[in-house]
């Protein structure tokens, strides 16, 4: 019988297709005794744990002590990264700086770590994946209130509690390694502050606002931390940046779900590449990733308007059902282009907007001037209609559903009276008891789009005010990739 590999995977479309088809046996039931059973029956070679996610990680490390081969980084090592006290134990050895954690088991616990770093604080059960039941804490009564009432908290399901950075960008490094020396690496910038959780986030590559020592420190840091692992094969490093100041969130041993992403931006197919180098096929290459002539975007796609009642702003729990990826000349025309292909439109030139806070007012001014310049009608509630009035620009007041008069918010968008809606909250934590809810849900609800993120409204304001959607030009990905 022919000597096979087993691709542990239960995706795929994400595995290479350029080796003959006798070579892989796919199969989607990601269980340890499943594995063992097709193992037993096909002896294979070696196993592929890098493609299937979470699940093939955690069977990666019984399957190597019962004796099964596995293909790339040694699953002790796998184990190593993760295993959160200790890849924070190497973190510490190899001084690379990360965000202040701590695991608690009891609420007391949880609040004497609050009370040490200060809020706000990140919240994670330990038991969970892509995010769920994440959360973010400002208060005492929070961190109380969000412990107590979810019974997440116990001896036996210890909760993970991380100082949260407030206005840090995040970025990721997907890459290949072997033998612990990076082959290819991409660095892809969220355009959303960290907050918002990676499968939910916009993501531009090349990164577009990143100071190059920023840029410098994290590929110094990633090999550091690949060459402590040794690595072989695909990974994932998560960063927040800040000042320059870099923190390792996490590294994950596995094909991240921006690979098929940045294989397309760079040209270069990732998963390729780390199934070559699995197979010790690979042949030495220097390949471009950074200096590109054209951007590529990544826009998150929800369903929202299926959920009745859910709250329309992504924050720490995943909550995106797609993703859209789109190239363009330039980071402006890219993200436009990601952002209508996520069946979105702008039908006129009527927009409401509802900010919280000094801060987002003041960061969205220019672009609202810009706005009034170019012809747009504006709606605003009455903090954000006063504080544009003091600054020369007029606007339609509406009501808040609150108030219960008329002009209303409710009665405009029930009529179909404004095209596109920004609703800013000084919340980070989505509340469904407020006026900005019943705004986000009315939005959906009427098929309105919405901007809920600072950064992703700024962005969007300069697309308006600088580029005509009629004139984005229609391009084929073989047309931007031949420049480069």
């Amino acid at each position: 019988m022919k000597e096979r590999t087993i691709i542990i995977n239960s995706n795929p479309e994400t595995v290479s297709t350029d080796y003959d088809e006798s070579d892989r046996l796919y199969f989607e039931e990601l269980t340890e005794e499943r594995i063992k059973d097709i193992a037993d029956f096909e002896n294979p070679r070696g196993i592929i744990v890098s493609v299937g996610g979470q699940i093939a990680n955690n069977i990666a490390l019984p399957l190597y002590k019962a004796g099964y081969p596995i293909l790339g980084t040694n699953p002790q090592d796998i184990d190593r990264a993760e295993n959160r006290q200790i890849f924070s134990t190497l973190l510490n050895e190899l001084k690379i700086d990360q965000p202040i954690w701590q695991e608690v088991t009891t609420l007391s616990k949880a609040k004497q770590f609050a009370k040490k770093i200060g809020y706000p604080i990140l919240v994670r059960p330990s038991y969970v994946l892509s995010g769920a039941a994440m959360n973010v804490v400002h208060n005492e009564k929070e961190l109380q209130q969000y412990l107590t009432e979810a019974g997440i908290v116990s001896p036996e399901h210890p909760v993970v509690m991380s100082q949260f950075i407030t206005k840090a960008k995040e970025l990721e490094l997907d890459g290949v390694a072997n033998n612990g020396e990076i082959i290819i690496e991409a660095i892809a910038e969220h355009i959303e502050n960290a907050g918002v959780h990676s499968g939910d986030a916009t993501i531009v590559l090349p990164p577009q606002r990143l100071y190059l020592e920023t840029i410098r420190r994290t590929k110094k840091t990633a090999r550091a931390i690949v060459k402590a692992l040794n690595i072989t094969g695909p990974f994932n490093i998560q960063f927040i940046a800040k000042n320059n100041d870099i923190k390792v969130i996490e590294c994950n041993l596995r094909a991240s779900r921006s690979f098929p992403f940045v294989s397309k931006v760079t040209n270069h197919n990732f998963i390729n590449i780390a199934t070559k180098v699995l197979l010790k096929k690979h042949l030495p290459k220097i390949y471009k990733t950074l200096d590109l002539d054209y951007v590529g975007v990544k826009t998150s796609q929800f369903s929202y308007n299926r959920i009745k009642g859910a709250n329309p702003v992504a924050h720490v729990e995943m909550a995106s059902t797609g993703e859209v990826a789109c190239l363009g000349d330039n980071y402006l025309q890219a993200f436009f282009a990601s952002w209508f292909a996520t069946e979105q439109s702008i039908k006129g030139k009527k927009i409401l907007i509802s900010i919280g806070g000094d801060y987002n007012k003041n960061k969205l001014f220019e672009g609202i001037q810009k706005l009034e310049e170019k012809g747009w009608e504006i709606y605003t509630t009455n903090g954000t209609h006063d504080f544009l009035a003091k600054h020369g620009i007029a606007s339609n007041f509406l009501h808040k559903l609150s108030a219960n008069q008329e002009p209303s918010i409710a009665t405009s968008i029930l009529n179909q009276e404004v095209d596109l809606i920004i609703n800013l909250s000084v919340n980070i934590i989505p509340n469904n008891n407020t006026d900005g809810y019943k705004i986000r849900r009315l939005a959906i609800d009427h098929h309105i789009p919405l901007i809920t993120n600072l950064q992703i409204a700024n962005l969007f304001l300069n697309c308006l005010s600088k580029i005509e959607i009629e004139k984005i030009p229609i391009k084929s990905w073989q047309e931007y990739i031949k420049k480069s």
